[in-house]
């Protein structure tokens, strides 16, 4: 019991310091990570050495791509190519189908952008359409989040699916492209409440403090070529690094020279950092700024990368402390014969540890961090009856169950959107919770229908 008394602990570290002292996540995870250290087996001179040294391995497996994202999205959102992606999607589906324009929208910039940097982009369309329709305000708002949330709890390089593959030793491109996978029908589910929510409860557009400031879309906007290339390029190179490789081992030469260049083109380092300077020169191109002014833009995307980056090395270091503490084959011996085999019971743990800590501490990403941690420290991938990617999968959609007044996300719908917080708590939580229950459904039903291994 001695280790699951180490699990506790760290648990109660990190809930206690985030919520009861509300303290910063990264202090609250290497507190608990050091704590943690101390209490595991090993000689006493190197247990804080090997919190530094863990600190330091996620650090350089995930610190490039984080701050490389962050990039993208600040100069995505400054060139007007973010703008341009969703112009592309009205005048495709039409302003008759707004909401859907809108959940797209929002599914395809949260793959490279943050959550709130969509939803701000995003609510002035919403605000417009319902000028123009006179209703359907609460379900545009909700189709907003619909999109933008499933990809931000599944699909890469956003920091909490990033780290869930980095803890849980997942190929980048495998976890995007099941992600997205899982995405489609979890942000079409939201999407359909958000649609009978809106008849059940309409919403007026109130006004909101900045309104004018915010409305207000002006700039040339990119050729819609180049707006998506900065999402674009990353997908296919990480993915065909992922595809390529098993089929260059066995394939004629020439598609050995292929997986060779994919090889080095998809690493997700370098991957993400072509991207970034494409969404850079587009940015010049676009709104030719001064060096002091661009210089000045990327030093404040990478100020806000750099948080993020603190955050999921300090949470895949208590992750690789509770590995030292030997809680996986504690949580092995406990489970019920044949559980560890089919690993649908740690499927499901997976599920409702991330549940359970956005439930306590409010932030999706410090539950997906912990929670990849923790089962990355319970199970064996290869001991499996499918692909490790499904329970990341799972704990991406979980951390989205449970919000409400202690996630940020909570309040930028909230007042960005000019809804009540009774309004929100009937809109807001149900629906991400709708959204996360179906990724995790969705993610139980492929793991045994197509395992992947």
């Amino acid at each position: 019991m001695i280790p699951l008394l180490i699990l506790a602990l760290g648990i109660l570290i990190v809930v206690g310091m985030i919520v009861g002292l509300r303290i910063n996540a990264f202090v609250a995870l290497i507190t608990a990570a050091i704590l943690v250290s101390l209490c595991a087996p090993g000689p006493w001179p190197a247990k804080i050495a090997r919190v530094a040294e863990a600190f330091g391995s996620t650090a350089g497996s995930i610190g490039i791509v984080i701050a490389m994202a962050a990039v993208i999205g600040i100069t995505m959102m400054a060139s007007g190519a973010a703008d341009r992606v969703v112009q592309a999607f009205l005048a495709l589906l039409g302003e008759r189908r707004g909401g859907t324009a809108l959940t797209a929208s929002g599914f395809v910039l949260s793959v490279p952008v943050f959550f709130d940097t969509v939803f701000y982009l995003l609510i002035p369309l919403a605000r417009s359409m319902y000028r123009q329709t006179g209703g359907g305000y609460l379900g545009f708002v909700m189709a907003i989040t619909a999109g933008a949330a499933a990809t931000h709890s599944l699909v890469p390089p956003t920091p909490g699916p990033l780290i869930i593959a980095d803890n849980l030793g997942i190929d980048l491109g495998m976890m995007m492209l099941v992600g997205a996978a899982i995405a489609v029908p979890a942000a079409i589910a939201g999407f359909a409440f958000a649609g009978w929510m809106d008849r059940r409860m309409p919403v007026p557009m109130r006004t909101v403090p900045g309104e004018e400031k915010v409305d207000q879309i002006s700039g040339a906007t990119p050729p819609l070529g180049l707006a998506v290339q900065p999402i674009v390029l990353p997908i296919m190179l990480i993915s065909g690094k992922t595809v390529l490789t098993p089929l260059g081992e066995s394939g004629s030469t020439g598609l050995q020279a292929l997986a060779e260049w994919f090889s080095v083109l998809g690493d997700p380092n370098l991957a993400l950092l072509l991207a970034a300077f494409a969404s850079v020169a587009l940015y010049v191109r676009m709104r030719h700024p001064s060096r002091e002014a661009m210089g000045q833009l990327v030093e404040q995307s990478l100020l806000s990368g750099g948080i993020i980056i603190l955050i999921t090395s300090a949470g895949g270091t208590f992750g690789a402390m509770l590995k030292e503490a030997q809680i996986g084959p504690a949580i092995q011996a406990m489970l019920p014969a044949g559980a560890d085999a089919s690993g649908i019971f740690l499927l499901l743990l997976g599920f409702g540890i991330a549940t359970l800590l956005k439930f306590a501490q409010g932030s999706s990403t410090v539950a997906m961090i912990t929670a990849s941690a923790m089962s990355a420290a319970m199970v064996v991938p290869e001991s499996l009856s499918f692909h490790v990617v499904y329970l990341g999968t799972a704990i991406g959609s979980g951390a989205l169950v449970g919000s409400w007044m202690n996630d940020s996300g909570f309040w930028i719908y909230s007042k960005m959107g000019g809804i009540t917080e009774a309004e929100t708590l009937k809109s807001w939580t149900p629906l991400l919770a709708i959204i996360g229950i179906v990724g995790g459904i969705a993610s139980l039903i492929l793991a045994l229908l197509v395992p992947l291994v």
